[in-house]
């Protein structure tokens, strides 16, 4: 793993968690009992992974984990140790948008932003699970991510773009 960055210099009394994030390799020191969200956010200045509840009820935390969506705000970091996580940064190519987020910007599936890179990671899992979906599949796939703002009409006109975009082969 020559291409690891080490984040801290010094080995103090953390343990050294390995990872790669968004397609690059890391090793970060952090605190047995860090949460994934607190070492995303503070150790490697992830800022689109939000805290919210901290009880894995709201979804604005929301990263794939090894391609599954969790809550890392209820994951231990030590836990994610040789996983691969993807935040919504990682849905970017070479700065570009993924048509998912070009889906939600074209669609208004976002008001205020606080709720959308978590709703972004778990409807890009659901979408990519999926060859169509209705919207009630949608609502129950989304129904963990919490949105204040939309009242969700446009969120699920999103998804329901994405899935065209997705059919039409424009997706990666």
């Amino acid at each position: 793993m020559d291409s690891i960055q080490r984040e801290l210099g010094t080995r103090g009394q953390g343990v050294y968690v390995r990872l790669v994030l968004n397609g690059k390799e890391y090793e970060v020191e952090t605190e047995p009992r860090a949460t994934l969200l607190e070492v995303l956010r503070n150790k490697m200045n992830i800022k689109s992974v939000h805290r919210g509840c901290q009880e894995g009820e709201c979804g604005a935390c929301t990263v794939l984990l090894n391609g599954e969506p969790v809550c890392s705000c209820v994951v231990l970091a030590v836990q994610a140790d040789g996983a691969e996580v993807t935040t919504v940064e990682g849905l970017l190519k070479d700065g570009e948008l993924h048509p998912l987020m070009k889906s939600f910007l074209d669609n208004h599936g976002l008001q205020c932003g606080f709720c959308t890179p978590g709703l972004l990671m778990t409807v890009y899992y659901l979408v990519n699970q999926s060859t169509s979906l209705t919207e009630g599949e949608i609502r129950k796939g989304i129904e963990g991510n919490l949105c204040r703002c939309t009242g969700y009409v446009n969120i699920v006109k999103s998804v329901e773009a994405a899935m065209k975009e997705k059919a039409s082969g424009n997706w990666w």
